[in-house]
């Protein structure tokens, strides 16, 4: 097949340092390319993802989610994607297939990512969508939150298992990794740490006004020797630091659709804490890759818990469950249905077919 993927104006695929979409795009259009299929990427000029690329805009463009933006980007896309002779269009932007798709050849199926929660708006958006747009969802939580949305199937996300390697544990602390933001549950991760007598190492990205906000009011006070800060570490870096923690402590507060971070830190073997709050419920396993708990006594009491978790058993369930293989595996099956569907004539084109068949007798 000839796949065309559209990202998102904002980060370069791959992201050089925090961008959970972008990086789910780049292990999507890589494991295509490896499986034997032509990718063809629209992105921004910066990106060094290993397919072929094209672009309007040559560095990431601010401010992010500017709607005017989006709309230039993804009508350079479709254009571009058209004449490609692709035989199927995969966006992952918001307004793309709402206001793009109708530029695609007659046809070729369109498929979009859903990447964030389902709210109010979005709800409204993925509710007009074309008819021949069909929706992927990221985890069966997600798709819950949205049962009037026609979503087409369920593609939980894929991470390169070959760059997150099981690492060996055995460092004596606990590891965050996300956004400074409340939702994150930053302030609640040093509670839990302290309360366990365990240091914790926070790595996160703070850019926006409201993830300062969040750090001067609620996280810097809390700080202290017991709670080493790091700020968008690389990706080494990363997987080095979580491969060595006793934990990830993921105490979300809100329903996030999946929660790359926990597929991350499963692939390196270490167990993770997390509230139950959207995927986390589908991603972990209690008792097995980790505990769920909702309260922060029940995370400290889970705290203590995790030296019976098998590091082996994490690492497979990664292997098994959130391998860039099986996420490659979920779409090309996606895409041959979708492009099977497509080829076969609408009743209405049927209808034409006989009525020309009988002018021209």
């Amino acid at each position: 097949m000839r796949i065309g993927l559209i990202a998102t104006p904002w980060v370069p695929v791959p992201p050089p340092r925090y961008g959970g979409t972008e990086a789910v795009i780049d292990n999507l259009a890589r494991g295509l390319r490896d499986a034997g299929h032509d990718v063809e990427l629209f992105t921004v000029g910066e990106s060094t993802c290993d397919v072929t690329r094209s672009w309007l805009f040559k560095e990431p463009m601010e401010p992010m989610h500017d709607s005017i933006i989006e709309s230039l980007h993804v009508e350079a896309a479709y254009r571009a994607l058209a004449d490609s002779d692709v035989d199927v269009i995969h966006d992952h932007t918001v307004v793309g297939p709402l206001l793009g798709s109708h530029a695609a050849p007659a046809r070729v199926p369109v498929v979009t990512t859903v990447h964030g929660q389902f709210n109010d708006v979005s709800r409204q958006v993925y509710s007009r969508m074309p008819s021949r747009v069909s929706i992927i969802a990221i985890s069966h939580p997600h798709r819950a939150s949205a049962p009037e949305v026609p979503v087409e199937t369920v593609i939980p996300h894929g991470i390169d298992t070959d760059r997150y390697v099981q690492g060996p544990g055995g460092g004596g602390y606990l590891a965050f990794l996300g956004r400074m933001s409340p939702d994150k549950g930053v302030h609640r991760a040093i509670e839990v740490a302290r309360r366990s007598g365990l240091p914790l190492v926070i790595m996160v990205k703070m850019r926006s006004a409201e993830e300062h906000q969040y750090f001067e009011e609620v996280v810097r006070p809390m700080l202290g020797s017991d709670v080493e800060l790091m700020f968008e570490p690389d990706e080494a870096h990363r997987i080095d630091i979580v491969g060595r923690a006793e934990a990830l402590i993921n105490p979300i507060m809100w329903p996030e659709p999946f929660g790359l971070v926990m597929a991350e830190s499963l692939a390196c073997g270490t167990p993770v804490i997390a509230s139950p709050n959207g995927a986390a419920q589908e991603i972990v396993e209690p008792g097995i890759t980790g505990y769920l708990d909702s309260g922060v006594d029940g995370l400290v009491e889970a705290v203590g818990r995790v030296g019976g978790i098998d590091r082996n058993a994490c690492r497979s369930a990664a292997e098994r469950r959130f391998s860039m293989h099986r996420m490659v595996e979920d779409h090309v099956r996606l895409y041959r249905r979708l492009i099977d569907r497509a080829s076969v004539p609408t009743l209405n084109e049927q209808r034409g077919a006989r009525f020309r068949h009988r002018v021209a007798l």
